[in-house]
């Protein structure tokens, strides 16, 4: 999933309402890792030293990640997130 610089605070709150959705024990939707960025990858990216670049997060152990990208690119078409119960 692209953001401009949210990427975190999205993968926090998906993973809050999959956590806290009821008959869940909360075990299987969490913060797998984070990325921040670098010198390098700062400085070719126009982003802040030690800022987020990707997070890999699981709801209900399926994988996902969340890139910052910023603004250069812009989404046209939604996001689809399909649970089967």
């Amino acid at each position: 999933m692209w953001f401009d610089s949210q990427a975190e605070e999205a993968a926090n709150f998906y993973v809050s309402i999959f956590s806290d959705r009821p008959g869940s024990d909360g075990k299987n939707s969490r913060i797998v890792t984070v990325t921040r960025y670098g010198d390098a990858g700062a400085k070719a990216a126009g982003r802040p030293k030690g800022s987020v670049m990707t997070v890999v997060f699981e709801l209900d152990e399926q994988k996902f990640l969340g890139l910052n990208g910023g603004p250069l690119f812009h989404l046209l078409a939604g996001h689809l997130i399909h649970r089967e119960l």
